[in-house]
């Protein structure tokens, strides 16, 4: 059970002795329990779609603090974020090509194949605009970016930036703003 139930259960128990399983069906504790169970319901929803959209930032984010960590925390040159930016682009070239080859000749392509391609897409589009990355230039930001713990909200004390395919490096704020 969430929050607002579990209260809400507390407080009409309390107003009834610890009985809360002899309500009628339209009285106003059984509506405040609906009330309730609804609003719970609706905070889990809104959560778990919050989860879903964060999901790829996190995932960039703890791609990025691998190569860090690979370059034993120190901070890196542009012309290799350039490369770490086209490794994470293109990490799913190699699932995208078996599924291609497995399919069979005058099939259509399969969603997984439509959703690989599309993400690929996106991602070279992105970087043709300023691709949206933690800052793993400057000496401040790589130990911060080095300590996160996969929270969404320590992200936040993160220098975030956006690269381009020129190299032009440009400041930005979390979370990005399309």
């Amino acid at each position: 059970m969430a929050k607002t139930l579990e209260k809400t259960r507390k407080q009409i128990s309390k107003k009834r002795n610890g009985v809360v399983d002899s309500l009628h069906e339209f009285s106003r504790d059984s509506r405040r329990l609906r009330r309730a169970l609804l609003r719970d319901e609706r905070l889990e929803k809104m959560a778990g779609s919050r989860k879903k959209n964060n999901k790829p930032l996190l995932e960039r984010a703890s791609f990025f603090q691998r190569a860090i960590r690979e370059n034993d925390g120190r901070p890196l040159q542009i012309e290799a974020v350039q490369s770490k930016i086209q490794e994470f682009i293109h990490q799913y070239d190699e699932e995208y090509e078996t599924i291609t080859k497995a399919r069979r000749a005058g099939r259509g392509a399969s969603a997984r194949e439509d959703l690989l391609k599309a993400k690929i897409s996106s991602l070279e589009k992105e970087y043709q605009n300023g691709f949206f990355l933690p800052d793993l230039t400057t000496v401040e930001n790589v130990p911060l970016l080095d300590r996160w713990e996969g929270t969404w909200s320590y992200l936040t004390n993160v220098t975030w930036v956006r690269v381009n395919t020129s190299g032009n490096v440009q400041p930005s704020s979390f979370p990005p703003r399309n």
